[in-house]
């Protein structure tokens, strides 16, 4: 068996694994395994300029591909860094593992120079957790933390790494077992059988069903599964932030996001359903409004990996614990052999369905002596489309990111990529950064603010160095846009610590890394401009003055249930 010690393990290890980019930064505390993977011919490691951009690329890595992102850091600060990137991840459900370095064993416990209880300040926000007490235990709980962040509901996984076990005159057998077992953690991939022929006779029967998909369907890869039972039935299909992506924009069945800032037809439809057909969602708070107001009349069908997240916010009547995939391909059996058709009542029900959108909840108006952030993103969306691109586009946490949510129209599974869970400001740049080296030759696009960008804005070093061609369109109203709209409407319009004053020339900053940088301030500009970017195989970073009291309309009132909505401004 070959002699290994433990920096050498690590790289092998992550080499039979598959991993072929490492995203990082290093540290004291993980200096032998860099120095392993300068010998590396298969791995290739992106050196970040902050252990919190590091990990959102490993994360836009997975999202974009569906497969565990991967992220080294050192000690200490270096691991705490990473706390809100791994929270991001689990908040959404993404695969991610991270090797952190640790002081050396007989330091763990003596408040030694950079150490931190790793596991301790992670545990509440990973899925898992290893400490690796001795050398041997290195290569078999790498091969668990992939294991388990890549199955049942998906999640960030962080392997603590002593200094001392990465010894490198002290080799060991390396062990080149594959195989994975944990007695403990067994998720559940199929559906019971039983609950789901209920479901299926349910969807049969229903007058007024919607089906409701949150990110497990696009982290579940379920998308055509999803399309196939929307078609068998002709059953409306409204969507999560997460879930976005996951059934196309364009489909006439389509009814767009739930919930806070949901389009009309999407809230009304499921307020007067009889029947939910929800899968791979949480039934978040910004989704349902207030619970005992959901959706009074439906009987709940809830599939989802997690059991844990069944019934835990919304009673579900139907619950089915399994993979969305696997779970959806049983309700397609089960409809084959009650030879479902479309039930005649549907007729009524999209009539009613044409009714909600006929108010045209998107319609907004357009002054002449500003830009409104709505049209920068439809134009971004549009032009999209008419070239044919499909790009990737990750955004940050704010009112742009509710535009592009409601405006941009997705079409392929993967393509929006953002924080629902957390809702982190900062994911954006760096996730952008991740999804382009996943997929060179993708068009990828970041539209953030001026809030958001400046939170990982020294990534641009990274594109530098890698010349990346990732577009950055910067929604910049010079307000932290989201919190001034709550302080609008809510607070007397007492602006408290939400002008961002002091913002950097964004076009000269651009210009400071060696990049273009285009300032648009001018409708008439718009189009060609845009267009321009699009086109263009270099990293373009776009400055667009956008007005500063634009609010993100369609909003639900708190408190109310899925109905209780203000629909445009004025009702503010």
């Amino acid at each position: 068996m070959e002699q290994l010690n433990g920096a050498q393990q690590v790289v092998r290890v992550l080499e039979d694994l598959g991993v072929t980019r490492i995203f990082g930064y290093p540290g004291a505390a993980v200096t032998d395994i860099y120095n392993e993977l300068l010998d590396s011919e298969k791995i290739t490691h992106t050196l970040a300029r902050h252990e919190q951009g590091a990990v959102h690329m490993a994360d836009g890595y997975a999202r974009a591909t569906g497969e565990v992102g991967f992220a080294i850091v050192t000690s200490g600060p270096g691991a705490t860094n990473t706390v809100t990137a791994l929270a991001t991840a689990y908040g959404d459900s993404i695969p991610l593992v991270l090797i952190t370095g640790q002081v050396s064993t007989s330091l763990i416990g003596t408040d030694a120079f950079q150490e931190v209880d790793t596991m301790g300040v992670t545990r509440p926000v990973v899925k898992y957790s290893f400490l690796c007490k001795k050398p041997e235990d290195i290569a078999k709980n790498l091969r668990k933390a992939f294991y388990i962040a890549s199955t049942g509901r998906k999640g960030p996984v962080v392997v603590d790494i002593p200094k001392d076990c990465q010894n490198r005159s002290y080799f060991f057998d390396y062990d080149p077992t594959s195989d994975v077992s944990i007695r403990s953690y067994n998720p559940t991939v199929f559906g019971h059988k039983g609950q789901v022929k209920r479901a299926a006779k349910l969807l049969c029967d229903a007058k007024k069903p919607v089906m409701l998909i949150g990110g497990g369907v696009v982290q579940g890869n379920a998308t055509q599964e999803i399309m196939t039972i929307a078609k068998k039935l002709n059953l409306p299909v409204a969507s999560t932030l997460m879930g976005i992506s996951g059934y196309p924009c364009s489909d006439s069945q389509y009814l767009g996001m739930l919930g806070m800032h949901g389009l009309y037809e999407a809230n009304e439809a499921l307020h007067h359903s009889d029947v939910i057909f929800a899968v791979g969602t949480r039934f978040a708070d910004r989704a349902t409004n207030k619970v005992s107001k959901f959706c009074p009349e439906a009987t709940i069908i809830h599939i989802d990996v997690d059991p844990a997240s069944i019934s835990k916010t919304v009673q579900a009547h139907v619950p089915i614990v399994g993979d969305a995939k696997t779970v959806l391909n049983q309700v397609i059996q089960a409809l084959n052999e009650l030879d479902a058709k479309v039930n005649p009542a549907l007729y009524a029900w999209w009539t009613q369905i044409e009714e909600y959108r006929a108010k045209k909840c998107l319609s907004y108006k357009k002054p002449e002596d500003v830009i409104r952030p709505q049209e920068v993103i439809e134009c971004i969306s549009k032009l999209s489309h008419e070239l044919n691109l499909d790009p990737y586009v990750t955004t940050d946490v704010g009112q742009h990111q509710m535009f592009t949510a409601q405006y941009f129209k997705f079409e392929t599974p993967r393509h929006f990529l953002t924080s629902g869970g957390l809702g982190t400001m900062g994911l954006g740049f760096p996730a952008a950064i991740g999804a382009q080296f996943a997929l060179p030759d993708a068009k990828v696009i970041c539209i953030s603010g001026d809030g958001s960008f400046q939170m990982n804005m020294q990534e641009l070093a990274v594109c530098r160095k890698y010349n990346l061609p990732v577009k950055v369109f910067i929604l910049d109203n010079s307000v932290l846009g989201m919190v001034r709209q709550f302080q609008t409407v809510f607070y007397d319009r007492r602006y408290s610590a939400t002008n961002l004053d002091g913002n950097p020339d964004f076009v000269m900053l651009a210009q400071a890394y060696g990049f273009k940088g285009i300032r648009i301030s001018k409708r008439e500009d718009l189009e060609s401009t845009i267009k321009e970017v699009l086109l263009s195989d270099e990293f373009t970073l776009v400055d667009v003055i956008t007005d500063i009291n634009t609010k993100v309309m369609p909003w639900q009132r708190a408190n109310g249930s899925m109905v209780d909505m203000m629909l445009n401004e004025e009702e503010c």
